[in-house]
């Protein structure tokens, strides 16, 4: 019988997860109550504050006497994340349940976020209907929006926790199908590289692979960064990183400092091109912060407006680039995509600039180490030759380490 694991702060929510307990037991699953408030809780959990604070070397006293809530939440996050990976780890947890608003649900989504991918996840929230990237990161969190405030049983919140419940016993109980085993291959694309993403998973596909594509959203990059450090996946095909512009000039859409790093750091094949870094994204055009008002902009749709890089930016993307790949520990190999890095950046195009395309080759050329490998093509990055020659040349890396398909 699967366990689903009820991780919330029982010194506000006890009654409701209470409640909440009864409903996911009556789908026929056990139930684990888990204490992650700081004061007496209103009912009796399975696992006390005391164990989920000691997980974290924290005294869960100390920390009430302290009255610092801050300090308590992140102690508690820490404890929680430890504790619910190691009943994870001992089989006593087959999926995570919690209700929240910003305090319980930044704790018990801590949590959630240090559980595999695939593990049922679902987070009851005051917050759910705004940003909620704090909450979610790069895992599959799923959010449900609370509606009314989570206190006390009512009409309302009596149906969204039955929701809830029905919801993570669904999950836990659902069996995914048998497929056909195929080695994995992390791909990223955009809106402007969508044919060279799409030619060069079609290629990977023929070639044997099951290809893995993330949308270069930042949240995107991060969750195939992720993947790639937790094991995943035999190669990637990195083959839009637009995300480090993003990051180093201050658009919507960075991963973080660390895009780029996690194939190296594992030292996994990669094979890596410049897809969309002629650009840096942004909400709608009156969102864009007024220090790039005397910009070169080009308005995607109405949400999206998007921002030419310079030529000082792309040289220090290519030295960025450059030294990330330098430092990887495994078979590393960039295609340069003369005549374009997105479909917009090609002659007449709104984004073609000779200038800024000569100080990003500038910038990789100081950077990139003798070990690297570099294919320079005479072709724009959606030409259905250079994403094959991508594809293909992955696959080479890949048999070469014993990792294909069979």
């Amino acid at each position: 019988m699967p366990t689903v694991v009820l991780a919330g702060t029982l010194d506000t929510k006890g009654h409701e997860y209470a409640f909440l307990r009864e409903r996911v037991a009556e789908h026929g699953v056990d139930v684990l109550l888990v204490d992650v408030g700081v004061y007496p809780p209103q009912v009796e959990p399975d696992v006390s504050r005391h164990e989920v604070a000691a997980a974290a070397d924290a005294d869960v006293d100390a920390l009430a006497a302290a009255g610092d809530r801050g300090e308590a939440v992140a102690a508690m996050a820490r404890g929680a994340q430890t504790y619910l990976a190691r009943l994870h780890d001992e089989g006593r947890l087959d999926g995570v349940l919690g209700l929240g608003g910003s305090g319980g649900s930044s704790i018990v989504t801590s949590a959630m976020r240090a559980l595999p991918v695939g593990v049922p996840k679902l987070m009851v929230s005051t917050l759910a209907s705004g940003d909620t990237r704090p909450y979610v990161g790069a895992v599959d969190v799923t959010m449900m929006y609370s509606v009314v405030d989570i206190s006390g049983v009512n009409s309302i919140s009596a149906q969204i926790m039955t929701n809830a419940a029905g919801a993570i016993a669904g999950m836990v109980n659902a069996a995914v199908p048998e497929l056909e085993h195929k080695p994995l291959v992390a791909a990223s694309m955009f809106g402007v590289t969508t044919p060279a993403a799409t030619r060069a998973r079609e290629r990977l596909e023929e070639l044997g692979y099951e290809v893995l594509v993330f949308h270069a959203t930042g949240t995107g990059g991060q969750s195939m960064e992720a993947l790639v450090a937790a094991g995943y996946v035999t190669g990637v095909l990195d083959l839009t990183t637009t995300e480090l512009a993003d990051e180093l000039v201050g658009g919507v859409l960075s991963a973080g400092p660390n895009r780029l790093e996690a194939a190296g750091a594992a030292g996994i094949p990669q094979v890596v091109s410049l897809g969309a870094l002629d650009m840096v994204n942004f909400g709608p055009r009156d969102t864009v912060p007024e220090q790039f008002s005397t910009r070169h902009f080009y308005v995607h749709n109405p949400t999206v407006t998007l921002m030419r890089t310079t030529p000082e930016e792309c040289r220090e993307l290519g030295a960025r680039i450059g030294a990330k790949l330098s430092a990887a520990r495994g078979p590393t190999v960039l295609f340069i995509p003369r005549k374009g890095v997105s479909m917009i950046a090609v002659e007449g195009q709104p984004f073609h600039d000779p200038e800024a395309d000569a100080g990003l080759l500038e910038g990789l050329r100081g950077a990139l180490a003798d070990d690297v490998e570099v294919h320079e093509l005479d072709l724009d990055i959606n030409d259905e030759r250079f994403a094959v020659a991508m594809a293909d040349r992955l696959h080479e890396l890949i048999t070469e380490t014993d990792r294909g398909p069979s």
